[in-house]
């Protein structure tokens, strides 16, 4: 049976107001940015503009004639090689109006000119090879994104008998994948899922998610006991993990009607929440080592049957949730997060707690963190649209109002 610890034990003041505000300044430095961006291909003209304004009125044409160059040089930072070259005309141009009017002498005038038509010609070089990065860079994101959707599929909403929700960052920039992992597919034993956190990062860590989830996929079908899928990873880890490498994972199981089995090898604890809104975390009653480590531990996991009712909950995560710190290293509270968060609808909880994470870590974070909520609805009752956990998160919002009003 399940050994769990109640983390629920005393309700703490919810903070909903201050993480709102953080998440609005987060909304207004992504709007102020892609304003930035949108103006940035006019940048050129502006400067062109300026020196020629500050040549007009200061008379000192060879002075300010140099500085020129900055026009197509900076074209070629957002501009093709037709638009620098553009660029490189109307500057040439407006350098040589400026340069007679100012009565420049011709030398230093043409050696002005020559270094802007070199300069033009030197950045829609660069304009060219920024296009063709780009364009390389655009095939290596959509082959990216197939792997993600070929090694981590979307979990729909419904999976079985539950309600389900995923949300999946990686902490590598630009990236769509990284070394966690997670599944939940619907089984002849029933609907099984798995939770889990890959040593190391970059390829070598995608690479073994990889390997986990495509015998976890095969195994899940095949074995009618949960502890065979643990073992099938666990040997085909065994045959091609190097000895320091492993992997901590939570795999779980429906197989009837209001049991739920969980293994644990190395991981987390899962959070339990029950139909009332109690949470607690369900802790293994022995130790198990991580998968791929099972030969230096010397036992196995063990496997705990837990009662799984309508209305009840299960949150699976890795530790890049538990272990994001904001920026006074404090670790983000997970089960305090969800106690204000919780709601029927998973994927509106997961969205809340995403959003408060990331505001907690100030808006990026410096590892893999994934998330799976299921919840079993209550038979013959649908949730509302928008419908939320009466616990604490309906108090917060009362409170809220009424801070508000």
């Amino acid at each position: 049976m399940s050994h769990a610890r109640d983390l629920g034990g005393g309700r703490r003041p919810a903070r909903p107001f201050s993480v709102r505000v953080a998440g609005a300044r987060t909304s207004a430095r992504k709007r102020v940015l892609a304003q930035l961006a949108a103006c940035t291909p006019a940048l050129p003209a502006l400067v062109v503009l300026v020196v020629v304004l500050s040549g007009l009125a200061d008379g000192a044409g060879m002075i300010w004639l140099p500085l020129l160059v900055a026009g197509p040089a900076l074209a070629a930072t957002t501009n093709g090689p037709r638009g620098v070259f553009w660029a490189g005309f109307l500057t040439a141009l407006l350098g040589a109006l400026l340069g007679v009017r100012d009565g420049v002498p011709g030398r230093e005038l043409t050696a002005v000119l020559a270094a802007l038509v070199t300069v033009t010609l030197a950045s829609g070089l660069a304009s060219v090879l920024r296009g063709r990065r780009e364009r390389v860079l655009a095939a290596v994101r959509s082959v990216a994104e197939t792997a993600q959707h070929a090694l981590l599929k979307p979990v729909p909403a419904t999976v079985g008998p539950f309600q389900a929700a995923v949300r999946y960052s990686a902490a590598a920039a630009e990236a769509r994948i990284g070394g966690d992992l997670y599944a939940l597919i619907p089984t002849p034993h029933g609907v099984r899922l798995i939770v889990g956190d890959v040593r190391g990062k970059g390829l070598p860590a995608v690479g073994t998610a990889a390997l986990v989830l495509g015998v976890f996929r095969e195994a899940a079908h095949d074995e009618p006991d949960l502890l065979a899928v643990v073992e099938r990873i666990e040997r085909s880890l065994a045959r091609n993990l190097g000895h320091d490498d492993f992997v901590t994972a939570v795999v779980a199981g429906y197989p009837r009607d209001g049991h739920l089995e969980v293994v644990n090898c190395g991981h987390a604890p899962p959070l339990l929440v029950s139909a009332s809104g109690s949470i607690s975390a369900v802790e293994p009653p022995l130790p198990a080592p991580p998968l791929g480590l099972r030969a230096l531990a010397g036992h196995t996991p063990g496997l705990q049957t837990l009662p799984f009712a309508d209305g009840d909950q299960l949150l699976l995560y890795t530790d890049g949730v538990t272990e994001a710190r904001d920026g006074g290293r404090a670790f983000y509270p997970l089960a305090e997060g969800l106690e204000r968060h919780v709601s029927h609808e998973p994927a509106r909880t997961l969205d809340a707690l995403h959003d408060e994470l990331l505001a907690h870590v100030g808006g990026r974070l410096h590892d893999d963190a994934a998330l799976l909520l299921i919840r079993k609805p209550v038979a013959g009752r649908a949730a509302a649209p928008g419908a939320g956990h009466p616990g604490p998160t309906a108090a917060a919002r009362a409170s809220e109002a009424k801070c508000c009003s």
